[in-house]
């Protein structure tokens, strides 16, 4: 969803009407992120994981071509109008419901299928890919562009950009066929032997299969309900999936990850010297998810978050003083990796993790919506709000992202239960008590 088509798209649509109308129209699909995470819930529950999941495909497949040819049906290309303005923004809201369908029942699934001994990994590859798929727009964007003139990528190329979405979304949507529904949502339509079939390829084993069917059976209080009242399970569950998606955007990654070019020219570095740091923080981003996924089912999720909260305190910390004291050079360089190193290793993927476990069974899709919502509202308030922080002080921002980093460790130390080799029935009975 980054806006690598911005200048071509910026001078075709948006040239007339300022910089605050462009700004609406890049950020145009969080608003629709925001209602695919509040429609998680009706979606996973009603149709379950996998078709919510199609669905998102298909919503991805029509936003990646409507935003690449807006003009589709009701406009003539090359006029551009409010009216072809306000239909392109449509359709990346279309785009942005597909995003916050997937990016809350892709985690939930994973979650729901995975054995509980490499849960925490497998739910970690989901944020791998985020990160991964990030760097391959950036090849496929590069090559679409190379060798062409500025005219031609204002004319053309940002559309190439928005259609080629398409292929990955497509590619989602058929490989889903081969995947099957999630045993905990098979229990809750009443479909146990289906669940059964599930489980003993999970595991290979009839016993150990039909011992976690049990299991999961026995979570279930009123045999025919697909869903239970929210706060069945308590206020605590529900208000500690809201607070771990608050702290995870208000640490200010997202600031580092969109405007890390800006960062670095802020703080004295040169147009080429500020892309080069930002590559090589894209490199630290692959790494240290990589190093999340090896050890969270082995150190464990509480370790990890504690040590990632230290971590990124030092480094905003860092940059604090160094933008109070006006020092920039590697230096700066350093802090930054410090900080975005102890994100990707820790809050980046294991919340994903934490969030599609902690929730019960009976209130996971609608728990797990509410949380999705309230990170994309926090991505967007942060996201939006670091400019008009900067004009005020650079001391200032810096020093509030590192005493949310430090608050998000004493959260996570206080409230939070370690779900290390626990299945997902077993985490339920700790809210229980």
């Amino acid at each position: 969803m980054r806006f690598d088509h911005n200048h071509g798209l910026q001078r075709y649509l948006t040239a007339d009407y300022g910089s605050f109308i462009h700004g609406l129209t890049v950020s145009s699909a969080l608003i629709g992120c925001v209602i695919g995470g509040l429609l998680s819930s009706n979606f996973s529950s009603r149709l379950g994981r996998k078709k919510s999941l199609q669905i998102a495909a298909i919503l991805f497949i029509i936003s990646a071509i409507l935003s690449g040819y807006p003009e589709f049906l009701f406009f003539e290309q090359g006029n551009a109008s409010l009216g072809l303005l306000l239909m392109f923004n449509f359709y990346r809201i279309i785009g942005g419901i597909g995003v916050g369908l997937a990016s809350a029942i892709s985690p939930m699934y994973i979650s729901e299928i995975s054995p509980s001994s490499i849960r925490g990994t497998l739910v970690s590859w989901n944020q791998f890919a985020i990160i991964f798929g990030m760097l391959v727009v950036y090849f496929v964007n590069y090559g679409i562009t190379f060798g062409e003139t500025s005219h031609w990528i204002d004319a053309i190329g940002w559309r190439c950009m928005f259609i080629t979405e398409a292929i990955p979304a497509a590619l989602f949507f058929i490989l889903l066929f081969m995947v099957p529904e999630t045993p905990r949502y098979l229990t809750l339509i009443n479909k146990n032997e289906a669940a059964f079939e599930v489980l003993n390829k999970i595991y290979n084993s009839k016993q150990h299969a039909q011992n976690v069917l049990n299991d999961i059976l026995s979570t279930k209080r009123k045999g025919n309900d697909v869903k239970a009242p929210l706060f069945s399970f308590g206020k605590t569950v529900i208000i500690c999936g809201i607070v771990l998606s608050i702290f995870q955007q208000f640490i200010g990654i997202n600031v580092a990850l969109y405007y890390a070019p800006r960062i670095f020219e802020n703080l004295g570095a040169g147009g080429n010297a500020s892309m080069i740091q930002t590559v090589v923080m894209g490199l630290v981003n692959v790494i240290f998810t990589v190093i999340a996924i090896l050890y969270v089912d082995k150190f464990g999720r509480k370790p990890l978050l504690i040590i990632g909260s230290t971590g990124m305190a030092i480094g905003m910390i860092g940059m604090s003083v160094l933008t109070a004291n006006g020092t920039f050079g590697v230096i700066t360089l350093v802090f930054m990796v410090i900080y975005t190193a102890s994100f990707m290793m820790s809050w980046g993927p294991i919340i994903w993790v934490l969030l599609s476990e902690i929730f019960p069974n009976r209130i996971r899709s609608a728990a797990m919506a509410i949380a999705v919502a309230v990170q994309w509202l926090a991505n967007f308030t942060i996201t939006s709000t670091y400019p008009f922080m900067m004009d005020i002080s650079g001391t200032m921002t810096y020093s509030f992202y590192a005493l949310m980093s430090i608050l998000s460790g004493l959260f996570i130390w206080k409230f939070i239960p370690e779900t290390k080799g626990k299945t997902l029935e077993e985490i339920e009975s700790i809210w229980q008590k």
